[in-house]
């Protein structure tokens, strides 16, 4: 029984965690640190975003918050809004499915500038739970949103 509780508790901290994590990046990304929002990702993850070249690693990763599309979101104002993510956990290793929303200060007021599915491979490491890889795709009628929300429920995959 002690062990079943373990188990419990430690799955319960592992998605307490992992909600931190994701939750960090907005306001991280809207602060405009690219460290932190680097250090997000494990040294060698990855970070595909749906219209930008894929950033593998912290510099490339911290390149897309100092870039000029990034920078000129912060200059007009912008708001990066994640929802609450569905997670599956197989011990080290997790996948989290959610939503983004960026929004952006124009002369009437906020509106969505990109609104995407998103996919989370994290895993385990001695510094707490870190992405592996996050996929970003457009929700604008394409398939792609679509098939990284499909494999809803599935199993992370392993290396």
């Amino acid at each position: 029984m002690a062990d079943a509780l373990d188990q419990r508790l430690r799955a319960l901290e592992d998605r307490e965690q992992i909600r931190d994590l994701l939750a960090r990046y907005g306001p991280l990304a809207d602060a405009g640190d690219a460290a932190a929002v680097a250090a997000l990702w494990t040294s060698d993850g990855i970070y595909a975003v749906d219209g930008f070249a894929e950033a593998r690693g912290h510099a490339a990763i911290a390149a897309l918050i100092e870039g000029p599309v990034h920078q000129q979101l912060m200059a007009d104002g912008c708001a990066h809004v994640l929802s609450a993510p569905a997670i599956s956990l197989d011990t080290d290793r997790a996948e989290a499915l959610c939503h983004s929303v960026v929004f952006r200060q124009n002369p009437d007021g906020w509106g969505a500038v990109r609104v995407a599915a998103n996919r989370w491979q994290l895993v385990r490491t001695g510094a707490g739970w870190r992405a592996a890889r996050r996929d970003n795709a457009l929700l604008d009628g394409r398939g792609a949103a679509r098939a990284l929300f499909a494999v809803s429920g599935a199993a992370p995959p392993r290396s």
